[in-house]
Protein backbone atom coordinates (compact mmCIF):
# COMPACT_ATOMS: atom_id res chain seq x y z
CA UNK A 1 0.00 0.00 0.00
CA UNK A 2 1.51 3.05 -0.98
CA UNK A 3 1.83 6.34 1.00
CA UNK A 4 -0.64 9.22 0.14
CA UNK A 5 0.68 12.27 -1.37
CA UNK A 6 2.05 15.16 -0.06
CA UNK A 7 0.41 18.44 -0.45
CA UNK A 8 2.46 21.56 -0.15
CA UNK A 9 1.33 24.74 1.03
CA UNK A 10 1.78 27.33 -1.28
CA UNK A 11 5.10 28.72 -0.01
CA UNK A 12 5.98 25.05 0.37
CA UNK A 13 5.34 24.55 -3.35
CA UNK A 14 7.49 27.90 -3.92
CA UNK A 15 10.45 27.07 -2.27
CA UNK A 16 10.15 23.16 -3.44
CA UNK A 17 10.09 24.32 -7.36
CA UNK A 18 12.94 26.94 -6.47
CA UNK A 19 15.38 24.45 -4.92
CA UNK A 20 14.90 22.26 -7.80
CA UNK A 21 15.48 24.88 -10.64
CA UNK A 22 18.46 25.87 -8.32
CA UNK A 23 19.30 21.67 -8.28
CA UNK A 24 18.93 21.73 -11.98
CA UNK A 25 21.07 24.29 -12.99
CA UNK A 26 23.71 22.46 -10.70
CA UNK A 27 23.13 19.31 -13.14
CA UNK A 28 20.74 17.21 -10.83
CA UNK A 29 17.29 17.42 -12.35
CA UNK A 30 15.23 15.89 -9.88
CA UNK A 31 11.54 16.52 -11.70
CA UNK A 32 13.03 14.18 -14.61
CA UNK A 33 15.77 12.15 -12.34
CA UNK A 34 18.35 13.44 -14.58
CA UNK A 35 22.21 13.66 -13.36
CA UNK A 36 25.00 14.78 -14.93
CA UNK A 37 28.74 15.72 -13.45
CA UNK A 38 29.35 18.31 -11.60
CA UNK A 39 30.95 21.62 -12.69
CA UNK A 40 34.17 22.91 -11.04
CA UNK A 41 33.64 26.68 -9.35
CA UNK A 42 30.22 26.77 -9.11
CA UNK A 43 28.64 27.02 -5.52
CA UNK A 44 25.20 28.42 -4.19
CA UNK A 45 23.60 28.58 -0.50
CA UNK A 46 19.90 28.85 -0.15
CA UNK A 47 18.31 29.42 3.03
CA UNK A 48 14.81 28.00 3.93
CA UNK A 49 13.15 30.31 6.78
CA UNK A 50 10.37 29.36 8.75
CA UNK A 51 9.07 29.03 12.33
CA UNK A 52 7.87 26.04 14.38
CA UNK A 53 5.01 24.58 12.35
CA UNK A 54 5.84 26.15 8.96
CA UNK A 55 6.98 22.50 7.36
CA UNK A 56 10.82 22.69 7.02
CA UNK A 57 11.20 19.80 8.43
CA UNK A 58 8.36 17.90 5.66
CA UNK A 59 10.12 19.89 2.66
CA UNK A 60 13.51 18.39 4.12
CA UNK A 61 12.04 15.07 3.76
CA UNK A 62 10.37 15.35 0.47
CA UNK A 63 13.66 16.67 -1.01
CA UNK A 64 15.93 13.94 0.12
CA UNK A 65 13.13 11.58 -0.99
CA UNK A 66 13.29 12.79 -4.36
CA UNK A 67 17.22 13.51 -4.71
CA UNK A 68 17.71 9.48 -3.62
CA UNK A 69 14.98 8.86 -6.49
CA UNK A 70 16.95 10.12 -9.24
CA UNK A 71 19.99 8.07 -8.04
CA UNK A 72 21.93 10.96 -5.78
CA UNK A 73 24.10 8.91 -3.51
CA UNK A 74 23.37 9.29 -0.01
CA UNK A 75 26.43 9.69 2.49
CA UNK A 76 26.11 9.47 6.50
CA UNK A 77 29.58 9.40 7.47
CA UNK A 78 29.65 5.54 8.31
CA UNK A 79 31.76 4.49 5.05
CA UNK A 80 32.08 6.22 1.48
CA UNK A 81 32.74 4.17 -1.67
CA UNK A 82 35.77 4.76 -3.21
CA UNK A 83 33.39 5.16 -6.02
CA UNK A 84 31.81 7.93 -4.68
CA UNK A 85 33.56 10.83 -6.12
CA UNK A 86 32.41 9.58 -9.32
CA UNK A 87 28.49 10.05 -8.67
CA UNK A 88 26.49 13.02 -7.10
CA UNK A 89 25.75 12.85 -3.31
CA UNK A 90 23.51 14.19 -1.02
CA UNK A 91 24.53 14.66 3.15
CA UNK A 92 21.85 15.65 5.61
CA UNK A 93 23.20 16.87 8.64
CA UNK A 94 22.40 18.64 11.87
CA UNK A 95 24.37 20.19 14.51
CA UNK A 96 23.69 17.99 17.54
CA UNK A 97 23.12 14.37 17.53
CA UNK A 98 19.52 14.94 19.46
CA UNK A 99 18.77 17.05 16.23
CA UNK A 100 19.76 14.49 14.10
CA UNK A 101 17.80 11.43 15.73
CA UNK A 102 14.61 13.86 15.76
CA UNK A 103 15.52 13.80 11.63
CA UNK A 104 16.32 9.90 11.76
CA UNK A 105 12.82 9.08 13.32
CA UNK A 106 10.96 10.55 10.33
CA UNK A 107 12.89 8.26 7.92
CA UNK A 108 15.51 10.78 6.63
CA UNK A 109 19.71 9.85 7.18
CA UNK A 110 20.72 12.71 9.39
CA UNK A 111 24.35 12.78 10.89
CA UNK A 112 26.38 15.42 12.75
CA UNK A 113 28.19 17.68 10.72
CA UNK A 114 31.29 15.94 12.52
CA UNK A 115 30.70 12.79 11.00
CA UNK A 116 30.83 14.66 7.70
CA UNK A 117 33.44 16.67 8.28
CA UNK A 118 35.92 13.30 9.40
CA UNK A 119 35.37 10.10 7.78
CA UNK A 120 36.69 6.97 9.00
CA UNK A 121 39.49 4.78 8.20
CA UNK A 122 38.86 1.14 7.43
CA UNK A 123 40.79 -2.04 7.87
CA UNK A 124 41.28 -2.98 4.66
CA UNK A 125 40.26 -6.84 5.02
CA UNK A 126 36.90 -5.41 6.70
CA UNK A 127 36.92 -2.28 3.87
CA UNK A 128 35.84 -5.43 1.27
CA UNK A 129 33.05 -6.02 3.46
CA UNK A 130 32.00 -2.51 3.00
CA UNK A 131 32.38 -2.41 -0.58
CA UNK A 132 30.49 -5.80 -1.14
CA UNK A 133 27.38 -4.59 1.14
CA UNK A 134 27.48 -1.22 -0.64
CA UNK A 135 27.03 -2.61 -3.91
CA UNK A 136 30.64 -1.67 -5.44
CA UNK A 137 32.14 -5.52 -5.13
CA UNK A 138 32.23 -8.95 -5.11
CA UNK A 139 31.21 -10.87 -1.69
CA UNK A 140 34.68 -11.48 0.21
CA UNK A 141 36.03 -14.22 1.77
CA UNK A 142 37.36 -12.80 5.12
CA UNK A 143 39.43 -15.91 7.19
CA UNK A 144 37.77 -14.52 11.05
CA UNK A 145 34.32 -14.45 9.60
CA UNK A 146 31.84 -17.08 8.71
CA UNK A 147 29.77 -17.49 5.91
CA UNK A 148 26.97 -17.49 8.52
CA UNK A 149 28.20 -13.89 9.98
CA UNK A 150 28.85 -12.61 6.22
CA UNK A 151 24.86 -13.40 5.54
CA UNK A 152 23.99 -11.80 9.09
CA UNK A 153 25.95 -8.39 8.02
CA UNK A 154 24.12 -8.57 4.54
CA UNK A 155 20.21 -9.55 6.23
CA UNK A 156 21.11 -6.38 8.74
CA UNK A 157 22.26 -4.11 5.94
CA UNK A 158 19.12 -4.63 3.73
CA UNK A 159 16.72 -3.61 6.54
CA UNK A 160 18.99 -0.65 7.76
CA UNK A 161 21.85 0.65 5.89
CA UNK A 162 24.49 1.19 8.23
CA UNK A 163 28.04 -0.05 7.59
CA UNK A 164 29.14 -0.17 10.86
CA UNK A 165 25.69 -1.67 12.25
CA UNK A 166 26.09 -4.61 9.37
CA UNK A 167 29.70 -5.33 10.77
CA UNK A 168 28.76 -4.94 14.38
CA UNK A 169 25.82 -7.62 13.04
CA UNK A 170 27.99 -9.84 11.75
CA UNK A 171 30.37 -10.11 15.38
CA UNK A 172 32.64 -7.19 14.93
CA UNK A 173 33.15 -4.37 16.84
CA UNK A 174 34.32 -0.35 15.92
CA UNK A 175 37.71 -1.33 16.99
CA UNK A 176 38.14 -4.00 14.68
CA UNK A 177 37.38 -2.49 11.69
CA UNK A 178 37.94 1.33 12.13
CA UNK A 179 41.69 2.31 12.49
CA UNK A 180 41.40 6.18 13.21
CA UNK A 181 39.62 9.15 11.42
CA UNK A 182 41.05 12.15 9.33
CA UNK A 183 39.60 15.16 7.95
CA UNK A 184 37.46 15.31 4.76
CA UNK A 185 39.89 15.70 2.51
CA UNK A 186 37.40 15.60 -1.16
CA UNK A 187 34.19 17.94 -1.37
CA UNK A 188 30.87 16.34 -1.45
CA UNK A 189 27.89 17.87 -3.01
CA UNK A 190 24.35 18.41 -2.38
CA UNK A 191 24.38 19.08 1.80
CA UNK A 192 20.93 19.82 3.99
CA UNK A 193 21.51 21.45 7.10
CA UNK A 194 18.44 21.61 9.68
CA UNK A 195 18.83 23.90 13.08
CA UNK A 196 21.02 26.12 10.80
CA UNK A 197 20.87 28.72 13.26
CA UNK A 198 22.88 26.64 16.05
CA UNK A 199 25.71 27.20 13.46
CA UNK A 200 28.82 29.53 13.57
CA UNK A 201 30.48 31.01 11.56
CA UNK A 202 33.60 28.35 11.31
CA UNK A 203 31.65 25.35 11.12
CA UNK A 204 29.61 27.69 7.80
CA UNK A 205 32.91 28.47 6.47
CA UNK A 206 33.67 24.67 6.58
CA UNK A 207 30.26 23.26 5.08
CA UNK A 208 31.13 25.90 1.96
CA UNK A 209 34.26 24.05 1.74
CA UNK A 210 32.85 20.44 1.21
CA UNK A 211 29.27 21.40 -0.16
CA UNK A 212 29.26 23.78 -3.35
CA UNK A 213 25.05 23.07 -3.11
CA UNK A 214 23.86 24.06 0.60
CA UNK A 215 20.89 24.41 1.69
CA UNK A 216 19.94 25.49 5.05
CA UNK A 217 16.79 24.69 7.02
CA UNK A 218 16.55 27.26 10.45
CA UNK A 219 14.28 29.25 12.62
CA UNK A 220 15.29 32.86 12.89
CA UNK A 221 13.19 33.53 15.90
CA UNK A 222 15.56 31.10 17.86
CA UNK A 223 18.93 32.25 19.77
CA UNK A 224 21.82 32.81 18.15
CA UNK A 225 25.62 30.83 18.85
CA UNK A 226 26.93 32.61 22.21
CA UNK A 227 29.69 33.80 20.40
CA UNK A 228 27.99 35.42 17.68
CA UNK A 229 26.55 38.36 19.38
CA UNK A 230 22.58 37.56 18.33
CA UNK A 231 23.62 37.12 14.51
CA UNK A 232 23.10 33.96 12.36
CA UNK A 233 24.72 32.79 9.90
CA UNK A 234 21.90 32.76 7.12
CA UNK A 235 21.16 36.46 7.72
CA UNK A 236 24.61 36.73 5.52
CA UNK A 237 22.57 35.07 2.55
CA UNK A 238 21.04 37.30 0.29
CA UNK A 239 17.58 38.18 0.15
CA UNK A 240 17.39 36.32 -3.50
CA UNK A 241 18.39 32.94 -1.97
CA UNK A 242 16.33 33.04 1.17
CA UNK A 243 12.91 31.27 1.05
CA UNK A 244 10.36 31.94 3.66
CA UNK A 245 7.63 29.82 4.99
CA UNK A 246 5.24 31.82 6.50
CA UNK A 247 2.07 29.20 7.19
CA UNK A 248 1.38 27.28 9.82
CA UNK A 249 -0.12 24.27 8.56
CA UNK A 250 -3.44 22.71 9.07
CA UNK A 251 -1.96 19.16 11.03
CA UNK A 252 -0.17 22.24 13.55
CA UNK A 253 -2.90 24.38 14.05
CA UNK A 254 -4.71 23.08 16.82
CA UNK A 255 -1.41 22.37 18.67
CA UNK A 256 -1.43 24.44 21.62
CA UNK A 257 1.66 24.23 21.90
CA UNK A 258 2.66 26.11 18.86
CA UNK A 259 -0.20 28.33 19.71
CA UNK A 260 2.21 29.95 22.80
CA UNK A 261 5.29 29.99 20.95
CA UNK A 262 3.95 31.89 17.77
CA UNK A 263 2.09 34.28 20.30
CA UNK A 264 5.08 35.78 21.61
CA UNK A 265 5.34 37.52 17.93
CA UNK A 266 2.59 39.82 18.84
CA UNK A 267 4.67 43.01 20.47
CA UNK A 268 1.78 43.50 22.54
CA UNK A 269 2.28 40.50 24.50
CA UNK A 270 4.12 41.10 27.52
CA UNK A 271 5.52 38.65 30.14
CA UNK A 272 1.84 39.22 31.83
CA UNK A 273 -0.29 38.61 29.36
CA UNK A 274 1.90 35.73 28.29
CA UNK A 275 1.52 33.73 31.16
CA UNK A 276 -2.52 34.47 31.62
CA UNK A 277 -2.05 32.35 27.69
CA UNK A 278 -0.84 29.85 29.20
CA UNK A 279 -2.74 29.29 31.95
CA UNK A 280 -6.09 29.51 29.93
CA UNK A 281 -4.70 27.00 27.15
CA UNK A 282 -3.73 24.88 30.23
CA UNK A 283 -7.56 24.65 31.40
CA UNK A 284 -8.42 24.15 28.11
CA UNK A 285 -5.58 21.38 26.84
CA UNK A 286 -3.96 18.62 28.87
CA UNK A 287 -1.14 19.41 26.39
CA UNK A 288 -0.33 22.19 28.32
CA UNK A 289 0.17 21.94 32.37
CA UNK A 290 0.50 24.92 34.50
CA UNK A 291 2.63 23.11 36.79
CA UNK A 292 3.16 24.23 40.52
CA UNK A 293 6.55 22.28 40.71
CA UNK A 294 8.74 20.46 38.99
CA UNK A 295 8.26 16.81 38.36
CA UNK A 296 11.33 14.87 39.34
CA UNK A 297 10.46 12.09 37.37
CA UNK A 298 10.99 13.52 33.89
CA UNK A 299 14.59 15.01 34.51
CA UNK A 300 16.19 11.91 34.23
CA UNK A 301 15.21 11.54 30.47
CA UNK A 302 14.49 15.85 29.53
CA UNK A 303 15.85 18.48 32.03
CA UNK A 304 14.49 21.25 33.32
CA UNK A 305 14.97 24.31 31.39
CA UNK A 306 16.35 26.97 32.50
CA UNK A 307 17.72 30.68 32.00
CA UNK A 308 20.52 30.70 34.66
CA UNK A 309 23.11 28.78 35.81
CA UNK A 310 22.43 29.59 39.52
CA UNK A 311 18.97 27.99 38.82
CA UNK A 312 19.96 25.13 36.92
CA UNK A 313 22.65 24.20 39.43
CA UNK A 314 20.10 24.78 42.39
CA UNK A 315 17.91 22.28 40.51
CA UNK A 316 20.41 19.59 40.00
CA UNK A 317 21.09 19.37 43.55
CA UNK A 318 17.79 19.16 44.31
CA UNK A 319 17.07 16.02 41.85
CA UNK A 320 20.19 14.19 43.35
CA UNK A 321 19.43 14.58 47.01
CA UNK A 322 15.49 12.91 46.63
CA UNK A 323 16.93 10.39 44.80
CA UNK A 324 19.32 10.17 47.77
CA UNK A 325 22.61 9.98 45.12
CA UNK A 326 25.94 9.62 47.62
CA UNK A 327 28.25 12.72 47.27
CA UNK A 328 31.13 10.58 45.81
CA UNK A 329 29.39 9.13 43.26
CA UNK A 330 26.96 8.45 40.59
CA UNK A 331 23.65 6.54 40.48
CA UNK A 332 22.98 4.73 37.41
CA UNK A 333 20.64 6.59 35.55
CA UNK A 334 21.81 10.12 36.31
CA UNK A 335 21.52 11.96 32.99
CA UNK A 336 24.69 14.03 31.92
CA UNK A 337 25.77 16.55 29.68
CA UNK A 338 28.72 16.52 27.75
CA UNK A 339 31.27 19.79 27.89
CA UNK A 340 33.75 19.01 25.72
CA UNK A 341 36.97 16.73 25.54
CA UNK A 342 39.97 17.17 27.78
CA UNK A 343 42.75 15.56 25.53
CA UNK A 344 46.27 16.51 24.71
CA UNK A 345 47.35 17.18 21.18
CA UNK A 346 48.99 14.41 20.69
CA UNK A 347 45.39 12.66 21.11
CA UNK A 348 43.81 14.67 18.13
CA UNK A 349 42.98 11.67 16.28
CA UNK A 350 41.43 10.21 19.41
CA UNK A 351 39.20 13.23 19.75
CA UNK A 352 37.87 12.66 16.49
CA UNK A 353 36.82 8.88 17.72
CA UNK A 354 35.33 10.75 20.78
CA UNK A 355 33.47 12.90 19.08
CA UNK A 356 32.46 10.39 16.06
CA UNK A 357 31.05 8.26 18.71
CA UNK A 358 28.09 11.18 19.65
CA UNK A 359 30.56 12.83 22.71
CA UNK A 360 30.50 16.23 21.26
CA UNK A 361 29.80 19.12 23.06
CA UNK A 362 26.21 19.20 24.10
CA UNK A 363 25.49 15.44 23.91
CA UNK A 364 23.06 14.55 26.44
CA UNK A 365 23.82 11.01 28.10
CA UNK A 366 22.90 8.59 30.59
CA UNK A 367 25.41 7.04 33.18
CA UNK A 368 25.26 3.38 33.00
CA UNK A 369 27.65 2.39 35.60
CA UNK A 370 31.65 2.59 36.17
CA UNK A 371 33.61 0.93 33.42
CA UNK A 372 36.32 -1.90 33.44
CA UNK A 373 39.04 0.46 33.81
CA UNK A 374 39.75 3.25 36.82
CA UNK A 375 37.75 6.69 35.48
CA UNK A 376 35.71 4.94 32.59
CA UNK A 377 32.38 4.87 32.83
CA UNK A 378 29.44 3.20 30.30
CA UNK A 379 27.50 5.47 29.07
CA UNK A 380 23.99 5.80 26.60
CA UNK A 381 24.50 8.73 24.31
CA UNK A 382 21.01 9.67 23.48
CA UNK A 383 19.93 10.67 19.90
CA UNK A 384 23.31 8.32 18.89
CA UNK A 385 23.14 5.60 16.00
CA UNK A 386 25.57 3.54 18.09
CA UNK A 387 24.12 4.71 21.92
CA UNK A 388 26.56 2.75 23.95
CA UNK A 389 29.83 3.47 24.81
CA UNK A 390 32.76 3.25 27.37
CA UNK A 391 34.98 6.78 28.11
CA UNK A 392 37.21 7.36 29.99
CA UNK A 393 35.21 10.26 32.06
CA UNK A 394 35.50 13.47 33.71
CA UNK A 395 32.48 14.09 35.72
CA UNK A 396 31.84 17.19 37.47
CA UNK A 397 28.91 18.08 39.45
CA UNK A 398 28.44 21.80 40.71
CA UNK A 399 27.28 23.10 43.75
CA UNK A 400 25.40 26.36 44.56
CA UNK A 401 27.77 29.11 46.10
CA UNK A 402 30.72 26.98 45.54
CA UNK A 403 33.48 27.96 42.35
CA UNK A 404 34.69 24.32 42.17
CA UNK A 405 32.99 21.79 41.29
CA UNK A 406 32.92 18.08 43.20
CA UNK A 407 34.11 15.61 40.94
CA UNK A 408 33.74 12.05 41.55
CA UNK A 409 34.73 10.78 38.41
CA UNK A 410 38.00 11.58 36.70
CA UNK A 411 39.87 9.79 34.26
CA UNK A 412 43.70 11.65 33.64
CA UNK A 413 42.02 12.80 30.41
CA UNK A 414 38.79 12.09 28.28
CA UNK A 415 35.74 13.26 27.75
CA UNK A 416 33.94 15.42 30.62
CA UNK A 417 30.55 16.01 31.83
CA UNK A 418 28.37 18.10 33.93
CA UNK A 419 24.75 16.74 35.20
CA UNK A 420 21.90 16.78 33.13
CA UNK A 421 18.77 16.87 34.97
CA UNK A 422 18.51 20.83 34.27
CA UNK A 423 20.35 22.52 30.84
CA UNK A 424 20.42 26.37 29.56
CA UNK A 425 17.82 27.09 26.98
CA UNK A 426 20.73 27.65 24.72
CA UNK A 427 22.25 24.48 25.62
CA UNK A 428 18.91 22.55 24.42
CA UNK A 429 18.40 24.16 21.24
CA UNK A 430 17.90 21.89 18.43
CA UNK A 431 17.19 18.87 20.70
CA UNK A 432 13.43 17.81 20.99
CA UNK A 433 11.60 15.80 24.02
CA UNK A 434 8.20 14.44 24.12
CA UNK A 435 7.45 16.32 27.29
CA UNK A 436 9.24 19.74 28.50
CA UNK A 437 9.33 21.41 31.63
CA UNK A 438 10.57 25.43 31.42
CA UNK A 439 10.94 27.18 34.52
CA UNK A 440 9.18 30.46 34.13
CA UNK A 441 10.54 32.17 37.12
CA UNK A 442 14.09 32.32 35.37
CA UNK A 443 12.28 33.73 31.91
CA UNK A 444 10.49 36.99 34.37
CA UNK A 445 13.57 37.48 35.69
CA UNK A 446 15.10 38.00 32.00
CA UNK A 447 11.59 39.98 31.28
CA UNK A 448 12.36 42.13 33.83
CA UNK A 449 16.02 43.03 32.80
CA UNK A 450 14.99 44.28 29.98
CA UNK A 451 17.48 42.37 27.78
CA UNK A 452 16.72 42.59 23.85
CA UNK A 453 18.87 40.37 21.25
CA UNK A 454 18.76 40.92 17.48
CA UNK A 455 15.16 43.28 18.29
CA UNK A 456 13.37 40.91 20.21
CA UNK A 457 12.91 41.24 23.96
CA UNK A 458 15.36 38.37 25.09
CA UNK A 459 12.71 36.32 27.19
CA UNK A 460 10.81 36.42 24.23
CA UNK A 461 13.44 34.37 22.17
CA UNK A 462 14.37 32.44 25.25
CA UNK A 463 10.49 31.35 25.71
CA UNK A 464 10.26 30.46 21.86
CA UNK A 465 12.95 28.15 21.97
CA UNK A 466 12.15 26.42 25.12
CA UNK A 467 8.44 25.80 24.32
CA UNK A 468 9.12 24.53 20.91
CA UNK A 469 11.32 21.97 22.63
CA UNK A 470 8.35 20.16 23.56
CA UNK A 471 6.66 17.29 21.01
CA UNK A 472 3.70 16.51 23.36
CA UNK A 473 3.52 18.52 26.57
CA UNK A 474 4.95 21.24 27.35
CA UNK A 475 4.97 22.20 31.75
CA UNK A 476 4.99 25.98 32.65
CA UNK A 477 6.17 25.86 36.03
CA UNK A 478 5.81 28.66 38.04
CA UNK A 479 7.35 28.05 41.65
CA UNK A 480 10.64 26.45 43.02
CA UNK A 481 9.23 23.41 44.54
CA UNK A 482 10.51 19.65 43.41
CA UNK A 483 8.27 16.72 43.58
CA UNK A 484 9.15 13.50 45.32
CA UNK A 485 10.61 10.49 43.03
CA UNK A 486 7.95 7.82 41.88
CA UNK A 487 10.84 5.20 42.17
CA UNK A 488 14.42 4.92 41.67
CA UNK A 489 16.17 5.71 38.68
CA UNK A 490 16.48 3.11 35.74
CA UNK A 491 18.43 2.49 32.41
CA UNK A 492 15.90 -0.87 31.38
CA UNK A 493 13.95 1.36 28.89
CA UNK A 494 17.55 1.94 27.02
CA UNK A 495 18.38 -0.18 24.42
CA UNK A 496 21.06 -3.10 25.60
CA UNK A 497 23.88 -3.85 23.41
CA UNK A 498 27.19 -4.09 24.44
CA UNK A 499 29.25 -1.19 25.30
CA UNK A 500 32.12 -0.83 23.01
CA UNK A 501 34.76 0.70 24.49
CA UNK A 502 37.22 3.60 23.46
CA UNK A 503 40.59 3.59 25.04
CA UNK A 504 42.89 5.93 24.12
CA UNK A 505 45.78 3.68 22.65
CA UNK A 506 43.48 2.98 19.33
CA UNK A 507 45.57 3.22 16.13
CA UNK A 508 46.12 6.51 14.98
CA UNK A 509 45.96 7.69 10.88
CA UNK A 510 47.38 10.43 9.42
Amino acid sequence: MSAPAVIFSEDQAEAYDRIAEGLASAGVDISDAILTPPSDGKSSVLAVLGKAGSGKTLLLSELYKSLRSAGVEIVTGDYESKRSLERRSLAILAPTNKAASVLRMRGVPATTIHRILYTPVYDPEYEKIAEWLAGDGEKPEIEELSEEALERAAAFFSKMPSIPGALAAAGLRGSDFIRGWKRREEPLDIGLVDEASMLDSRQFEDLQEIFPNLLLFGDPAQLAPVNQSGAMVFDSVPDSQTLNLRRIHRQDADNPILDLAHALADPDVDFHSFENLVEEAARKDDRVVWGQRVEVDLMARSPVLVWRNATRIRLINAFRQVHGAPEDALLEGEPLICDGLELPLKYRKKRLDLEARGLIKGAQVIYLGPGRKAGFSRLHVMGAEDPQVSAASIVKIEKPDEEEPFIPYAANMGATFLHGAAVTIHKAQGSQWEAVQVFAPDLYAAARMGRTEAGQPLWKRLAYVAITRAQERLYWIVRARLSKPSGPLRTDDLRRIPAAPLALETVEVE
